[in-house]
């Protein structure tokens, strides 16, 4: 079967970490963000990371964003995956920083239904898999369902209030600040 992915040397856009709820389970930690994505962003991150992508016509798109990080120890975090529950193109990412690789696959929302529901079930119930298939195994490896399950209920909650209550305009400046 071929790889439904299409790959990037680019790294996702970071998230804004006063825009980011953070839940940790064991191994990972989950983080909700509500995100905007406009040209302008696209662009500040590409300049940041010295790339440049080919032009993909006008970018406005926004939602809720489930960011799943390794616990490296200490503290340090490393996102493996991201789930961007966007309005107009919602996608996930598989984040491989030891090929510095981003492999993206859009969702089919006539076929999966709600992308934020669908992505919270994923977390739910194939994160170890989909961990792995990030270059993870060690960290799908220690995975606890019981941990993840435990947290599940505030990552919704904080998932779905972020949906409906957020400030553009805070998370706009923070984007491009």
């Amino acid at each position: 079967m071929a790889d439904p992915a299409t790959r990037y040397t680019l790294m996702p856009i970071p998230p804004l970490a006063e825009q980011t709820r953070l839940f940790e389970a064991g191994a990972v930690t989950i983080g909700v963000e509500y995100r905007l994505l406009n040209n302008e962003i696209v662009e500040r991150n590409q300049e940041r990371q010295n790339k440049k992508l080919p032009d993909r016509g006008e970018i406005d798109d926004r939602g809720v964003s489930l960011h799943v990080y390794a616990n490296q120890g200490g503290g340090e975090r490393e996102e493996r995956l991201r789930f961007d529950c966007f309005d107009e193109g919602p996608h996930y990412h598989y984040v491989n920083w030891a090929e510095g690789a981003n492999d993206i696959v859009k969702l089919d929302t006539i076929a999966d239904g709600d992308s934020l529901a669908w992505s919270l079930e994923r977390i739910r119930t194939r994160l170890p898999q989909m961990l792995a298939r990030a270059g993870a195994g060690d960290v799908a490896a220690k995975v606890d369902p019981n941990a993840i399950e435990a947290i599940m209920p505030q990552v919704s909650e904080a998932a779905y209030r972020a949906r409906f209550d957020h400030d553009d305009a805070s998370i706009l400046e923070g984007a491009l600040g």
